[in-house]
């Protein structure tokens, strides 16, 4: 079957299952007893209507607005068009919800292109030889993949939205209608956002949800597809791993203390006893048997205690459980004919992937906030460290003068709260290992790292914090994340690599080192194409660096939802790596909505977990030798970055480029959106910098005034560039051949596919905004034309027709959305009934949520 005819069958399939459905269930929203529901109800198709064509005649938000309750709702006054407002607001919510689980529960008809992606295509290649069969195990022994979930500020369901999502999706799945409609009820009775913002450990708990609901089942259940059908069973290094930040991220993060670590730990390790009890109880209801009465009844009391009550003192319990399993196990096998050993199989191999842990809590902070740690224990007499006159030396003689000599400092309780939770959260990791196991609480990431002694000063922290350099348990990860940084990443590893100390200690590791590599710091400091162009230039040095020392590397990608911080087709990114890069461990951040679009359900992760899988084996078993860039290719896009560079730097400068954001994006109120416990810049109480500014509420800001600038500014430009050099067919033969390139052009045009610049055109009539939007609106109109041109199409996306389908069905769902938002932020910017000014600010955060959730990596 052509992929033309399997694209169109996709779209047919969509809109019988998607949109026709979202039609038919959408109607119950306005049989929902509430207030004022179904006059809203009503109103609502007018009101998008008038939206829609007010946006086509390019008219502002204000006219728009005024015009709809002029025509349709005359006679009420200001305050009561405002309630309207939130009326619709909260419909258009729920909408969002209810698209997103009719689309989410029919996955299995449209989520798959074709089965390329999924571990079904590698049991397909390994049937039809045993020499394919034997390589992909082969590959699988030295492969992993860890998927580590943050606490960034872009998941706007709270947990009690997405369990009535998951029953949700269970009841469209069998069209069962009772049970849909209870539930749209349900729904809208219940809030969607906090009226306080949410502690470390309130997000955590969030998290621990999908981990507990989705993670749990679906990292199982392919970890025994892989046993069953490879020669991997019981390997040393799981292939599967998970990861979790909130709790221990405390980058920028005050709200982050030693008592957060430890509550994060020990809810971790109560949830996963919660989970091998539910599984117990099924084993032992089947498992009455003679002979293992007092092993069943030791595991149901060691699982029920840690479960259910609080532990005074816990340790690690992962070898006793398989020991008293296992010894189930072999009762069953020798007195009973093996009955029912399948599930004692099934909870052994769920206690070797989770151990007392779930999920491995890594620790990260920022370096200049670890230099200064250092520094004030360089000054404490009862250390020893003998480095007078530390501060005053170049690089070079830093690494020599660190004397990772040992001691046992406990920081004083009245010393500065960083100094105190830093060195008692390195105190703190050992204790962790203790009660959770080694690898709950193994890594140590340094932020804005910028030279080796960052590492290396950090380690000595560890030896004066108790730590012994023989049992040093903890891997030490430098995350590198702006462009600067990048280009001087492998000679930053040389110097550790060469290093007697750090040579001794990454032996000791196994000679594994991770590195953590920023994609959305880099998108704002040097804007798309350069900040992917970067990472791949510093990734193929760095695995040069490490295959010259002889290191097994492991890239943990910071990768955030949209394409401007690293998201997009990211199995693809991977698929497409050529053999100058590793790829033996594939490690990312799950942020955001990309935890509940891609992992919300069990079969969702199911598939995106083992696309992941996927492109990690087939780029090493089948290597596209296209995928590896030759140096023609590599100093093509060197051009094509380097150019978008300039072009974006310029823009950054421009004198209204953050008063831009300020006046016409939510920016300054993100911080008022109760969804985070982490400021939204850096040096929270001091003036608007755009250094300060978090990438995340940089990428938001752009994202909520439809104009997405971080995930395609530059990228016209650099492509007129080549066009004007007589370059253009080398790009176009570059764009079908090379997958890194494609991805990077495929994700730019997705960010492209949400932004519509009709919403600000009104801004063209500004005096002082004028020329800034239309040298926006050009450069994506430049882009927009260049891109269909390469790709010989009429609309961007085409080789996506679905999720563009989509994309345009969730951008109608909330253009309401966007122009009450943008009405709010001009009545404020007029400032004409200041008394008014709370009211449109609340107007504006409100907006916020449907948008970014109707997004699904807009942040």
């Amino acid at each position: 079957m052509s992929s033309t005819l399997k694209l169109s069958q996709r779209e047919t399939t969509f809109n019988q299952e998607v949109v026709t459905r979202f039609e038919l269930y959408n109607s119950l929203f306005q049989t929902l007893p509430f207030y004022q529901v179904k006059e809203i109800g009503i109103l609502l198709p007018f009101f998008s209507s008038h939206c829609e064509k007010g946006t086509i005649a390019q008219l502002s938000p204000t006219e728009i607005i005024e015009s709809f309750f002029e025509k349709y709702v005359p006679g009420i006054d200001r305050e009561e068009q405002i309630n309207r407002m939130f009326r619709f607001i909260q419909y258009i919510e729920r909408q969002v919800v209810l698209f997103d689980a009719i689309e989410d529960s029919s996955f299995n008809k449209i989520g798959r292109t074709d089965d390329t992606g999924s571990l079904q295509s590698l049991l397909q290649q390994a049937s039809q030889s045993d020499k394919v069969r034997d390589s992909i195990s082969e590959k699988l022994k030295t492969f992993s993949l860890r998927l580590v979930l943050t606490a960034h500020p872009t998941q706007f369901y709270p947990g009690t939205v997405l369990g009535i999502m998951t029953d949700l999706i269970e009841a469209l799945k069998k069209n069962d209608l009772n049970t849909i409609d209870v539930l749209l009820q349900q729904l809208g009775k219940t809030p969607f956002f906090n009226k306080t913002s949410p502690t470390p450990v309130d997000e955590a708990t969030s998290l621990v949800w999908f981990l507990e609901n989705t993670f749990y089942h679906a990292v199982s259940a392919i970890q025994a597809k892989l046993e069953e059908e490879f020669d991997i069973v019981h390997k040393n290094d799981q292939i599967l791993e998970l990861g979790f930040w909130p709790g221990g991220d405390r980058d920028g993060n005050p709200n982050v203390t030693t008592e957060t670590t430890v509550a994060v730990a020990a809810l971790l390790r109560q949830i996963i006893f919660r989970c091998y009890y539910r599984d117990f109880r099924i084993l032992k209801r089947r498992i009455t048997f003679r002979g293992i009465e007092k092993t069943i009844s030791r595991l149901e009391k060691l699982l029920y205690q840690n479960a259910f009550n609080t532990q005074a003192n816990p340790k690690d319990l992962q070898n006793e459980l398989l020991s008293l399993l296992d010894s189930v196990k072999q009762t069953l096998i020798s007195s009973h004919g093996s009955l029912f050993v399948e599930i004692v199989d099934g909870l052994m191999q769920k206690v070797r992937l989770f151990g007392c842990y779930f999920a491995t809590l890594d620790i990260r902070q920022d370096s200049r906030i670890l230099r200064s740690v250092f520094k004030y224990c360089t000054q404490q007499g009862q250390i020893k460290s003998g480095l007078k006159g530390y501060e005053a030396l170049n690089e070079e003689d830093k690494i020599k003068a660190i004397p990772f000599n040992e001691a046992d400092f406990h920081c004083p309780d009245d010393e500065d709260d960083m100094t105190k939770d830093t060195l008692n959260t390195i105190r703190l990791m050992k204790q962790i290992q203790y009660s959770n196991g080694e690898k709950a609480c193994q890594r140590f990431i340094i932020s804005n790292c910028q030279q080796a002694s960052d590492i290396l000063q950090l380690i000595n922290l560890f030896l004066w914090s108790g730590w012994k350099k023989e049992d040093l348990s903890v891997d030490f990860m430098p995350l590198f994340e702006t462009v600067n940084d990048l280009s001087s990443a492998a000679q930053v590893m040389e110097s550790l690599y060469t290093h007697p100390f750090y040579k001794e200690h990454l032996k000791r590791r196994g000679n594994r080192q991770s590195i953590m590599l920023g994609f959305s710091d880099s998108t704002k400091d040097g804007g798309y194409l350069m900040a992917n162009w970067s990472i791949y230039k510093a990734k193929v040095e760095l695995t040069a660096m490490a295959r010259k020392y002889g290191i097994d590397l492991a890239f943990f990608d910071g990768r955030g939802g949209p394409p401007a911080r690293g998201g997009g087709k990211t199995h693809r990114f991977y698929a497409s790596m050529g053999n100058e890069i590793a790829n033996e461990h594939i490690q990312l951040t799950i942020q955001g909505q990309t935890v509940s679009s891609q992992y919300g359900s069990v079969e969702t992760a199911r598939f995106n977990i083992e696309q992941l899988i996927n492109a990690g084996i087939v780029s090493s078993l089948s290597p596209n030798e296209n995928d590896l860039l030759n140096n023609r290719s590599k100093a093509l896009i060197s051009e094509m970055a380097d150019e978008s560079y300039q072009l974006f730097i310029a823009l950054r400068q421009h004198p209204l480029f953050v008063e831009y954001l300020e006046k016409f994006s939510p920016l300054k109120l993100l911080s008022k959106i109760n969804i985070s416990s982490r400021p939204t810049k850096r040096n929270a109480g001091a003036q608007m910098k755009l250094e300060d500014l978090r990438a995340i509420s940089f990428v938001t800001s752009w994202s909520q005034l439809k104009q997405n600038i971080p995930g395609f500014y530059g990228v016209g430009t650099a492509l007129q560039k080549m066009k004007d050099e007589g370059k253009w067919e080398e790009v176009k033969q570059l764009y079908h051949q090379s997958g890194f390139f494609k991805t990077m052009l495929d994700n730019c045009m997705m960010s492209m596919s949400k932004s519509d610049f009709r919403v600000t055109a009104y801004l063209e009539q500004d005096k002082k905004f004028s020329a800034f939007w239309k040298q926006l609106r050009d450069e994506f109109d430049l882009t927009k034309a260049l891109l269909l041109e390469l790709t010989d199409s009429s609309v961007l996306m085409p080789e996506y027709p679905v999720e563009r389908r989509s994309i345009a069905i969730r951008e109608r769902i909330v253009l309401p959305l966007v122009i009450v938002q943008h009405y709010a932020l001009q009545c404020i910017n007029k400032n004409e009934h200041p008394e008014l000014n709370d009211i449109y600010n609340k107007l504006v955060i409100r907006t916020v949520y449907g948008i970014v959730n109707a997004g699904r990596n807009l942040a």
